[in-house]
Formats: structure tokens, sequence, C-alpha cells
């Protein structure tokens, strides 16, 4: 995939988001965070995976991971989304300033397809984001809203939060753009996916839909 193809579709949705930048003061603040992250997860026992992303940070820089953390599945995310639970972190879902705009590819085990999402974080998340807290973390150090948390759910569905300061709960964002699209509409998601020759549910999921409708929650 090549990055200037990247480049123009993320110039478009910027365009189109009519956003600028965020304020960033020209150099971080003492004691702002090095690194912002973003984690996706699943509703319990309805597996997804994110296979690709690109993510262009609050001072333009585009990054490309090919690789990325797991998407788990949180337990008790059953029936609909909470402002509580939250996916662990990992090495690859980091960027130096916070994420604005953000377009991945995932498999939806789930649905039994790809989807290719494409995000905004509003301008005003971005800039919570860039302010300290008002809070200590659990270490007594100025905290600031540097986790992104995206809940993936079947049908598509997309839902995004700030993860909250300590037991805090997580601030949900309404993304200025949000686009999920799937078949003959994906575009830098086309033939990219981990399950090649197709889907099967495992571990739990048979049990835990055996019985319920289709999409298995409100989402």
């Amino acid at each position: 995939m090549e990055i200037k193809r990247v480049a123009g579709l993320l110039t478009i949705l910027v365009l189109t988001g009519c956003q600028g930048e965020a304020h960033t003061n020209d150099s971080p603040q003492n004691g702002a965070p090095a690194e912002w992250t973003f984690d996706f997860f699943t509703p319990n026992s309805l597996p997804a995976l994110v296979t690709f992303a690109v993510v262009q940070d609050a001072e333009g820089t585009i990054y490309r991971f090919n690789t990325l953390n797991s998407t788990p599945d949180l337990p008790k995310v059953i029936g609909g989304w909470n402002d509580k639970d939250r996916a662990p972190g990992g090495y690859w879902n980091h960027v130096e300033r916070p994420p604005m705009h953000i377009i991945f590819c995932w498999d939806s085990i789930i649905d039994k397809k790809v989807y290719q999402t494409t995000l905004t974080i509003p301008k005003a998340d971005l800039e919570k984001m860039l302010r300290p807290a008002g809070q200590k973390d659990y270490w007594g150090k100025t905290a600031y809203y540097d986790r992104v948390q995206i809940g993936l759910a079947p049908g598509g569905k997309v839902a995004v939060w700030l993860q909250g300061i300590r037991s805090e709960p997580n601030y949900r964002i309404t993304p200025s753009i949000l686009k999920t699209v799937s078949g003959d509409n994906l575009d830098i998601c086309k033939g990219v996916t981990k399950h090649p020759n197709g889907y099967k549910y495992y571990g739990d999921t048979p049990d835990f839909i055996k019985g319920k409708k289709y999409p298995y929650g409100q989402w």
C-alpha cells in the first residue's frame, strides 16, 4: 500500500472534516506524555481483529501500523457499551501527539467480513487530551487523557472514548467523522485480512450467541 495513497486519503479527510490542527503550543508542556495510545476492543465473545491502521496526529504526522496490539473482547461488555471497561495496552499502538484522524481495517469475525472505518476526533477532544486532566494518576503525577479506546461491534458499529483517569468513567467521544464500509466500498482495506480462507467461530462465541438475536445487543 503506497504511503502517497494513504496520505491523499488523509488529506481528503482533513478537508471534509473542516478541521485544522489542535493548538499544541509548539512543544509539549512540562510533564506532558511522551506519547498517546489508541486501543481496540470488542464486546464479550463477539470477536474482531484490527489488521492495519493509518493515523494522523494533531501535528500532522502520519503513522502506518501493519502490526497492532491485540483486539481483545471484554467480558463485562455484554448487550451494550459502558463507560467503565477498558482494553489493555500494548507495545504498538502509540503516536507522539494525540491521534486526530484514523483509518483502520478490521476483520469482523462475528460478521464474517472486512470493514474499513474512518474517524476524526473533534478538535475540542484533541485539546482535552493536550491539557492536564486536573487530577493525579496512580503515581501521584499530573494526569492526561492520553489513551483512546475504540470499541468494535457487530454490524460494523464503532464507538470511541478517552480513557478516564484512575477509576473515573471513560469519556465518550462523538467523532466529527465516523464512516464504516465493507464489500465493494472498501478502498485501502480491499484484500486486507488475516482470514483469507474465510471465518470460523471459535472459543466461547458459538455458545454465547446460541439462542440470541443478531447483533447481540444495542451498539
